[in-house]
Formats: C-alpha cells, structure tokens, sequence
C-alpha cells in the first residue's frame, strides 16, 4: 500500500515570538513544490500557536502542538486541552516523545490517555516510541517498542488509525555519539510494522506511516527516505533552520513508500 511521506517540523522550546513568525512566513511561502506528495507540519510552543496559524493560514502547512492534556478540562493548572487547541487551528499534536517520558516521567499508560483524548477530539497524532541505549544494549529494544506500542494502541479503534503517525526515536543515537544509520531505520522501521501486523493485521499495518525520529539533517534525510519503510521524519534542530527544513522537506519527494 502506497502511503505519503510526513515531515514533522519539531521546534520543542525553542524560538521568541518574533522569529517563530519570520520562520513560520518563511516556511509558508517556500513550502509549495512538494505539497501534493508530502505532509508538512510545524510543531509549535503553546504561546506561539495563535501567531503561526495566522502565519501559515491558507498555505501547504499545517499546525501542530507538541503536546496535550490527557484530561478534557478541569482543575488542572498549567494544563492545555485539546479544545483549546483546536480552538487555535492545531491539527496535529506529538504524543509520547521520549523527552516527555524521559525527563518529565510520563507513563506509558499516560501516553494512552494522551493518544485516546487527542483522536477523540478529532486531532491527528504522531505518536513517538523508542528504546535508549541501556535497553538497546541489553537486546531489550524490540520488547520496549512493542511494549510501548500495544500500550497506546489498547484502546484505539481501528478506525482512529488513519490519524496515527509513528514516530521512531533512536534515543540510543541521540546525544551519545553513537550514529544512527540507514540500516538501523530500516530495522526498526520493519520491526514496528511487524508488530502493528500481529496486533491487527498486514493490511492495516501497511497502510501506518513511520517516521523516523532520529537526528535529521540535510546530509543524511534522502539516504534515510530511501530505507524501505521509512515515510518520513519527526525534525528538531534542523526544523529551525529555513533552508535545512526545506532540504529535509524536499528530501522526503522521493516519491510515496510502499512496503
């Protein structure tokens, strides 16, 4: 089943109000070439969210939140809910990056909740899993991913699943000095579709994108989106960077994935 490439555009908490206009107007009024075959979307801080939907209005990209509360309203402070976010023009919302279970502690059945409220609201989803290098070191990382799969899918009907991006993150590659390569996508890539066949079946699963989560820049995104499987990637640094976003972007036209 043939599927479209993804590219997430990752800005975390980065970026002032000023230059997360200039990028997003940048962005809107470059980002046209590779529209038809290729969804682009800009992850954005929560503050900035009202500015950049003006910036990107009626342009190929779309808004996305980088995260959400897994409540749909209440005594929550500092929470953001998922009709606040619609409210702003957010499309889209990352659930699960390994930033938020790693250094905020969020639970895989938290992740579930997150993922169940979001589709729920009528949000699409690039839901992130991946192991890091203790797991992947003691031969645990297909049990994790699994793992953390079948926990956030439990509840998910097979319906909602047309909204569901995944994103694999090589926490293991990322800051440690060990590099990530084609290859390693591949694998990890093919693993996760493996187990989304088992937990449905191969035709759903083929039609699941993946993307992959690793550190993207211009010099390794078309090698990377050649890989059998791979449908994309979740961008952080380079995301910030005009002509490095749209090198990625203009990457992932190789054409549609299969396989």
């Amino acid at each position: 089943m043939a599927r479209r490439h993804f590219i997430g555009g990752n800005w975390k908490m980065n970026t002032d109000l000023a230059t997360a206009r200039t990028l997003a107007t940048a962005l809107a009024a470059q980002w046209t070439e590779g529209s038809s075959s290729v969804d682009v979307v800009l992850f954005v801080p929560f503050p900035y969210l009202e500015s950049v939907a003006r910036m990107i209005a009626s342009s190929a990209l779309a808004l996305g939140a980088q995260d959400l509360s897994s409540e749909a309203n209440g005594a929550l402070t500092g929470e953001v809910s998922a009709e606040m976010l619609t409210d702003l023009g957010v499309t889209w919302v990352l659930v699960g990056h390994s930033e938020r279970r790693h250094r905020i502690g969020e639970s895989d059945a938290l992740v579930a909740e997150k993922l169940a409220m979001a589709l729920e609201s009528g949000l699409s989803v690039v839901l992130c899993v991946g192991e890091n290098l203790e797991q992947r070191e003691a031969g645990h990382a297909h049990e994790v991913v699994a793992r953390q799969l079948h926990s956030a899918l439990a509840q998910i009907a097979r319906e909602d699943l047309d909204r569901v991006v995944i994103a694999y993150e090589p926490i293991w590659a990322i800051g440690t000095g060990i590099a990530a390569t084609a290859v390693d996508a591949a694998e990890a890539h093919r693993e996760i579709r493996a187990c989304l066949a088992s937990r449905y079946d191969s035709e759903l699963a083929s039609g699941i994108r993946i993307v992959y989560g690793g550190s993207l820049v211009p010099g390794n995104a078309k090698t990377i989106f050649a890989s059998l499987g791979v449908d994309g990637g979740l961008v952080g640094g380079a995301s910030l960077k005009v002509h490095d976003f749209l090198s990625i972007c203009s990457a992932a036209m190789i054409g549609v994935s299969a396989g």
